[in-house]
């Protein structure tokens, strides 16, 4: 395992550059903390890259080349590439669409009227929409606006219960669809599409939130049971979803919309939460509120919380002083499960619930996170 402390190095190199190179190597040593945070994204990607496979038949809803899996890591991918400056990451990403002709999932024989609204389907548009902003090709967005449009003007289901698909009664949700309207709404200075998302998400929200913990539940049928220790079930990756999610709206939302002001304020309450519910080593787990029946480290769930703690942080909605040590600590933790060959371990299968994680599983989905969380981590280190 590799384990780095970057404050450690930083403040070894500071003082190294005091005492031998006033001044001069200071600069040195900032640069050298950039890099290792790019050293670790770039071995993680490369990893993922290498060992990167998907299906083509079977379950494609978790396991083909656009499912939500997948996608995460598409999303995460582009972040780092935008670091990387590299286009090996560029060209990868474009051969993934164009092999997929910029399409959201179909894949299903006799496609269910449902899944046309399934918010993970929806996933994999918010990484076609970040290429159009760069690329500016019409079919990277066609397909996305599409289903976005056709979700509008045939209204799902609204009945919040999980066996319904079509509204997003599961927390997992908030990652996956609402970004994708909020970005909409941004490239086709239309509001019917931040209309319908902050309606959406509110709804969830209201549905699932608990006010008492400020955390959010996976979905209705968790909202009665409780863990060994009693108290309520939350999950770690659920929660880990919703802060993304989260990040990724403000993101797309403009500093003068009416809307930010409700995600904000739920952003300024729900990450400080998690904050306190990190453990001694920097990780979260499965259970949140169960730790000690889950005492393994959980990268998802880490990688995901750690991405919103350092985006709230360069952003002005977390104050650095507090928050920057568990952010530090996070990251540090994340860097301890990635072993020689850039492989991030510790990640929880496909679920609903806490389960038990072991070193050696892994997913897109969860190196995904993993560089979210190092796209703002370097931001963060690059205003150091």
């Amino acid at each position: 395992m590799i384990t780095l402390n970057y404050r450690k190095i930083l403040s070894t190199l500071i003082l190294t550059g005091i005492l031998f190179y006033p001044g001069k190597f200071v600069v040195h040593a900032e640069n050298t903390y950039l890099a290792a945070v790019e050293s670790s994204l770039r071995k993680a990607a490369d990893w993922q890259i290498k060992n990167f496979k998907y299906a083509r038949t079977g379950n494609l809803h978790d396991y083909g080349i656009d499912a939500w899996t997948n996608a995460t890591l598409y999303i995460g991918m582009l972040e780092w590439a935008k670091i990387a400056n590299d286009s090996t990451y560029y060209d990868w990403l474009l051969d993934i669409g164009n092999t997929n002709k910029w399409k959201l999932p179909n894949n299903f024989l006799n496609y269910p009227k449902y899944q046309f609204y399934h918010a993970d389907e929806l996933c994999i548009g918010q990484f076609y929409l970040s290429m159009f902003s760069i690329y500016n090709r019409k079919e990277m967005l066609y397909h996305s606006k599409e289903r976005a449009d056709w979700i509008i003007n045939n209204p799902p289901d609204s009945i919040m219960n999980i066996s319904n698909k079509q509204s997003w009664t599961w927390c997992d949700a908030l990652f996956m669809a609402p970004p994708l309207y909020a970005h909409l709404a941004k490239i086709e200075n239309d509001h019917r599409y931040i209309q319908f998302m902050d309606k959406e998400f509110k709804r969830t929200y209201n549905f699932l939130y608990d006010m008492e913990n400020n955390l959010f539940f996976r979905d209705n049928s968790y909202i009665n049971k409780k863990e060994l220790n009693g108290r309520k079930i939350f999950w770690g990756r659920g929660n880990g979803w919703v802060a993304a999610g989260l990040v990724n709206i403000l993101k797309a939302l403009p500093e003068d919309s009416d809307y930010r002001q409700f995600y904000e304020k739920l952003f300024k309450v729900f990450i400080p939460r998690l904050t306190e519910l990190q453990s001694s080593n920097g990780f979260w787990h499965a259970s949140l509120l169960n730790p000690e029946n889950y005492p393994s480290p959980e990268t998802s769930a880490t990688a995901l919380i750690t991405y919103a703690l350092a985006y709230g942080i360069n952003n002005g909605l977390l104050e650095k002083e507090i928050y920057a040590p568990a952010m530090e600590k996070s990251w540090n933790a994340l860097l301890s499960i990635m072993d020689a060959d850039g492989k991030i371990g510790w990640v929880q299968p496909i679920g609903a619930d806490p389960k038990k994680v072991t070193e050696n599983m892994t997913a897109p989905y969860g190196v995904g996170a993993f560089l979210l969380a190092g796209s703002e981590i370097y931001v963060y280190y690059n205003n150091f």
